[in-house]
């Protein structure tokens, strides 16, 4: 297949799927804000040649080429690095208070070896699903008093808690869970009085933007295997007219 050629050509929904999954780890690394990400996998739908398709991805790395290309070969899904998220150091911020307000710690930021939280009468985010971290084990350290503390993970992370909690408590319900290989571990401790901290295990917005593309592509497999099974049918019938 000449290069001339290629623009010329109908491209497949496993095509478009390829780039959509590029897409997918550009956002995942940062090179594209969600508005791109959006914009370009519209786009990434809507084309019908190789010459549309090959645009849309030309200012992104692909694995397994060393020129920006649409790769037509699907690889297959790596792991998160945890080694490139253990950065050592300090922390982005090491506190936080909320008194009859509410703090937030979220999106790439650093956590740091120890971090203490204190809300009254208010509450807090800690979201862990896109930071670093200082160390392999940090250590969230929240008092709650009458208010509340919600520390999120990625999946992937063990989680520990050891927090005291008196007329309020903490949420054991993400402790067992086995951590991967090289993951960090998260550390719950602090105290709670007619208040609570909570442990929550969700998805980054891009890992459930991926799994919604596949669900997508798989009834698009699924609608293809219908239609190729009817078209049989409607042949015979044909004939037999």
């Amino acid at each position: 297949m000449t290069d001339d050629a290629v623009p010329d050509l109908r491209a497949s929904d496993a095509d478009r799927e390829r780039v959509a999954e590029i897409l997918r780890d550009a956002l995942a690394e940062g090179r594209l804000d969600m508005a791109e990400f959006e914009e370009r996998l519209d786009a990434t739908y809507r084309a019908r040649t190789y010459g549309e398709l090959a645009p849309i991805t030309r200012d992104l790395p692909a694995a397994g080429v060393t020129v920006p290309a649409v790769s037509l070969t699907k690889d297959p899904a790596a792991g998160p690095d945890w080694s490139g998220r253990i950065t050592g150091g300090e922390g982005s911020s090491t506190w936080a208070v909320a008194v009859m307000s509410g703090f937030q710690r979220k999106g790439r930021w650093t956590m740091p070896r120890r971090f203490t939280c204190f809300a009254f009468w208010g509450g807090g985010e800690i979201d862990l699903r896109e930071a670093n971290f200082a160390d392999r084990e940090v250590e969230v350290n929240a008092i709650a008093i009458m208010g509340g503390v919600d520390v999120i993970v990625p999946p992937g992370v063990e989680v520990v808690v050891r927090g005291i909690g008196i007329m309020g408590g903490f949420d054991h319900r993400e402790e067992g869970v086995p951590g991967e290989p090289g993951a960090p571990r998260v550390v719950v401790t602090g105290f709670a009085f007619w208040g609570g901290v909570g442990v929550q295990r969700k998805l980054t917005r891009a890992e459930k933007l991926r799994i919604r593309e596949e669900r997508r592509q798989e009834k698009l497999e699924r609608r293809a295997e219908r239609r190729e099974l009817g078209e049989p049918r409607r042949r015979n019938s044909h004939w037999e007219h």
